[in-house]
């Protein structure tokens, strides 16, 4: 590759955009398509704001700089490694986290929720008086980005986060550490409550593993590279892991308590097997029907 054939960010742009749609290269860790995944590719290696190409598009790049967009373009293709891993950095609503190949990238809808008032909201959140949630758990925190979001929206919360995987928290532990919350955010190593004694909790908030068997058969490159164990949930449907939350919750919430749990695209399922259960089903930008919400009264 000429690098100095690419002058500017929007040379590297057209480029990166071109090459990444030749490769047939999928998208879905944090970005959707072709342009915005080399955007943020381009933006995060240069250190610059990644909400806004716009300001730096016509902005001349030195050698060195152009040599090091093309090498990652040629990575992105040659390795089919999402962007996110190839610079250890995602984003949720703006919030960076470090990230590599222990955990899965950060792109749940949970973020969302809990960001932008649906969760405790002043007039239609769940919970009514966000300062008196004083425990929190996050199941399968992955890299602890959700377990740092509840941290922040629940200012008065301790909050427990916990994974069965050690390896994925030693990079919770990163993000843990660099937001400053090592007092507030405990990291607890066990499969789901196994761990955690009696401890109740006022929110319990998971992402688990709910990919089936078949799925997992037919991902792209692209989710290869995360944990296996991340993404599989167990069972021809892929719900097992959340049918044993649903079985467990209810042990480790407060009265008044409740569960947002984001599972993909099993409602009908649940919907069947759980004829009792009164779901609320929250959408977000981009989804509808893959967050639900359940207090500890309608578990039981």
């Amino acid at each position: 590759m000429d690098h100095d054939a690419l002058v500017t960010l929007r040379d590297h742009l057209r480029y990166a955009v071109s090459r990444f749609t030749a490769a047939k290269l999928s998208f879905g860790h944090g970005v959707t398509s072709a342009v915005d995944e080399a955007v943020f590719l381009i933006l995060e290696a240069l250190h610059l704001p990644v909400d806004d190409f716009n300001p730096w598009a016509d902005a001349r790049l030195l050698p060195a700089e152009r040599a090091r967009l093309c090498d990652l373009i040629e990575a992105r293709v040659a390795t089919r490694k999402p962007a996110a891993y190839l610079l250890n950095r995602a984003y949720i609503k703006g919030i960076p986290f470090f990230v590599d190949e222990r955990v899965i990238v950060p792109r749940s809808y949970l973020g969302e929720l809990l960001m932008e008032g649906a969760v405790c909201g002043v007039e239609s959140g769940l919970i009514a008086e966000p300062e008196k949630v004083r425990r929190v758990l996050d199941l399968c925190t992955g890299s602890g980005c959700l377990a740092i979001i509840a941290a922040g929206v629940f200012s008065e919360a301790a909050v427990d986060a916990v994974d069965l995987s050690s390896a994925a928290l030693e990079v919770a532990r990163i993000n843990v550490d660099t937001a400053g919350l090592s007092e507030r955010v405990s990291l607890v190593h066990g499969d789901l409550f196994a761990n955690l004694s009696t401890a109740k909790y006022d929110l319990i908030i998971t992402n688990p593993p709910y990919v089936s068997a078949a799925e997992m058969a037919l991902l792209p490159p692209e989710y290869r590279h995360e944990p296996a164990m991340a993404l599989a949930g167990g069972g021809e449907d892929g719900l097992d892991i959340v049918r044993r939350i649903l079985a467990e919750a209810p042990a480790h919430l407060t009265r008044g308590g409740g569960l947002l749990c984001e599972f993909g695209a099993g409602r009908e399922v649940l919907e069947a097997e759980y004829p009792k259960i009164e779901f609320l089903w929250l959408d977000t930008a981009e989804s509808e029907g893959e967050v639900f919400w359940v207090t500890r009264e309608g578990l039981r």
